[in-house]
């Protein structure tokens, strides 16, 4: 197959193949105390948090025990933690459904939780392969951020929302919303990466060139960066400098799949050139 050929066939906006995963759950921030030395021990939400890190099964039955208890908005931290617990296990599908019924039983006032309810709920579903359902969530979400002035939950949702136009065929749409993701997070690198990515498929070189080296400053030693960096060098024909991405992704991440790619890639490219004498 040709080096070109092999090189468009990563997925979409991303390095690799794998779905999107939600984000991490932001810790909840702790009350000061009147004692310096004595620490407020940990809340029950951090508990069940803490427990789906570790053993995600048993979080799920505590989840759902407290939800058994919980009324009106009270449901909405166990329906958190019983969408964390069950992303670490993978089950999309049920995640999705968790993260919604948590952000439908928010109080109208918590604006910032319920979009990234919203955001971990679209997450969840792109995981699910249902980029229909995602961008449903994510423009919710998106909109939800923006009412409570919160421009960087808004940016990183746009990323997300670009994921599933991507997914969708909306390029076009993918483009805006990166654009306001850039703008509204510029130290972003994830903006910067996945910007480059549609760039390159786009064809527009020169601006994924210029996309990949703002994710390179930000993220020098992100191997998905490193990839994406390597494939549009040797579109552009810079094999040189393609092998040097595709060796830094292979010592930054060895054995992974990111680095059995960047292999496939430079055996592709082949040896370099011997120095003219």
């Amino acid at each position: 197959m040709p080096l070109a050929a092999l090189l468009f066939l990563p997925l979409a906006l991303q390095a690799g193949n794998a779905p999107p995963l939600p984000r991490a759950p932001l810790e909840i921030p702790r009350r000061k105390t009147d004692t310096k030395t004595e620490a407020l021990p940990p809340s029950r939400l951090q508990q069940c948090l803490d427990l789906s890190r570790t053993a995600p099964v048993a979080a799920v039955v505590q989840a759902r025990a407290w939800l058994d208890t919980a009324k009106g908005s009270a449901r909405a931290e166990p329906g958190r933690c019983l969408g964390v617990a069950l992303s670490a296990q993978e089950q999309w599908d049920e995640a999705a459904a968790a993260f919604l019924a948590a952000r439908d039983a928010s109080a109208a006032n918590e604006r910032v939780e319920i979009a990234r309810l919203g955001g971990m709920a679209g997450n969840a579903a792109l995981a699910a392969g249902k980029p229909d359902m995602a961008l449903a969530a994510l423009d919710r979400a998106h909109g939800d951020a923006l009412g409570a002035g919160d421009a960087a939950l808004t940016a990183l949702l746009s990323i997300d929302r670009a994921r599933a136009l991507v997914a969708l065929g909306r390029d076009g749409d993918a483009a805006a919303a990166l654009a306001e993701a850039r703008s509204g997070a510029p130290a972003e690198a994830q903006g910067w990466l996945l910007s480059a990515t549609l760039s390159r498929r786009q064809g527009k070189l020169a601006e994924a060139q210029t996309q990949i080296q703002q994710a390179a400053t930000l993220a020098p030693l992100d191997p998905e960066v490193g990839l994406e960096a390597g494939v549009i060098a040797a579109l552009g024909g810079r094999d040189e400098a393609a092998r040097k991405s595709f060796t830094s992704v292979i010592h930054a991440a060895p054995g992974s799949d990111l680095a059995r790619r960047a292999q496939q890639y430079l055996d592709q490219l082949g040896p370099a050139a011997a120095p003219s004498r």
